[in-house]
């Protein structure tokens, strides 16, 4: 069940990005949507929240990087 769940979520992600991609729309990749959360994108303007949003996607993105080759036990 959780193996079909994943891959529908996977193609589900493909179809998005796909269309984001065709368009050609600013704002519509999930990266041009990850810099504006995180601030990360030019023109952002800082404020309060800016450097506990940019930790939360480094120690997130730092987390990731060695969850995937630790097999999943980190």
């Amino acid at each position: 069940m959780f193996t079909a769940a994943w891959v529908a979520w996977m193609g589900l992600f493909v179809a998005i990005e796909g269309l984001a991609l065709y368009r050609k729309q600013p704002g519509d990749t999930l990266s041009e949507h990850v810099s504006r959360w995180f601030h990360t994108a030019k023109g952002i303007v800082p404020d309060r929240t800016t450097r506990l949003r940019r930790f939360a996607l480094v120690a997130f993105m730092a987390w990731l990087s060695a969850h995937f080759p630790a097999g999943g036990t980190f």
